[in-house]
């Protein structure tokens, strides 16, 4: 039977180290500030920016919201961003996705500030990543790089397979493997033999959106195998991209959905807002 990779205590833990860390910035005369923007009603997107703001409450943080109509302009959106690029007392800014179909996200990031963009989604700040400078990573694959690191799971010289190539998770994951020194293939919707790249892997980390698509016949015994997939079912319930029930029974380690990656991901959130209120003061 596996181990389970316990982000939500892993997640818990982090914060409250924040929160003692932002105590101390304040007695400095810093006071650590996120502003996000929400465009649109995504009801997911308005669960996840309540989660933040929670997040960011509990360790100290300010927070502020914009909340735009569906149909804001990019205009109007290039114009918030650029206003608080200029905020002094604003350290990190946040653009929840996904966003209405007449707005480019991709040139919406790229018009954060860098030293703000503690998403990790401005063009800057990923090729930092990609040449191995210091650099804000986003907050779901550095979530799972402390995860491995927590549970001293190492990755030096291991096969890591990531399933999905997104700019979110996929790619910048890539990245943080690479900077490990472990030997990546990254899956995804075109690749051929999926299931023998899975078998030789020491490592699987899932993040494509299909639930259970991992199954135990891909895993080979004691694979680490991370799950970032939410998949809500017919009946309500959640669960990842991975099989977790039969995949336990051979894996390592694992990390379960929900409580696994997603915890993690706010803890890095306010990890990136802390590192940006400091570089900045």
């Amino acid at each position: 039977m596996s181990q389970l990779i316990d982000g939500k205590k892993l997640a818990k833990e982090i914060r409250a180290e924040l929160k003692l860390e932002v105590d101390e910035l304040k007695k400095l005369g810093i006071n650590p500030k996120l502003a996000v923007i929400l465009v649109g009603e995504d009801p997911a997107s308005k669960v996840y920016v309540k989660n933040k703001s929670n997040a960011c409450k509990k360790a100290g943080i300010e927070f502020e919201e914009y909340l735009l109509s569906t149909n804001t302009s990019e205009e109007e959106l290039f114009s918030l961003i650029k206003k608080l690029n200029g905020k002094d007392d604003v350290d990190g800014i946040l653009l929840q996705s996904p966003v209405p179909k007449q707005i480019n996200i991709n040139k919406a990031f790229s018009l954060i500030s860098p030293e703000k963009d503690v998403d990790g989604f401005n063009p800057v700040n990923v090729g930092k990543l990609a040449i191995g400078e210091d650099a804000f990573i986003s907050c779901t694959p550095y979530g799972i790089v402390k995860m491995l690191e927590a549970y001293d799971i190492d990755v030096e010289g291991k096969n890591v397979a990531i399933l999905g190539r997104s700019n979110i998770v996929g790619k910048p994951l890539i990245q943080c493997m690479l900077k490990k020194n472990a030997t990546v293939t990254v899956c995804h919707s075109k690749t051929k033999n999926i299931e023998e790249i899975l078998k030789r892997s020491d490592v699987i980390i899932s993040a494509i959106g299909k639930a259970k698509f991992v199954k135990q016949e891909m895993v080979k015994e004691g694979a680490v195998v991370v799950d970032v997939g939410i998949n809500r079912m017919d009946d309500g319930s959640l669960v990842g991209d991975v099989d977790f029930e039969n995949v336990s029974k051979i894996a390592s380690f694992i990390t379960p959905v929900p409580g696994g990656v997603g915890p993690m991901t706010i803890a890095m959130l306010i990890n990136n807002v802390v590192k940006a209120a400091k570089e900045r003061k």
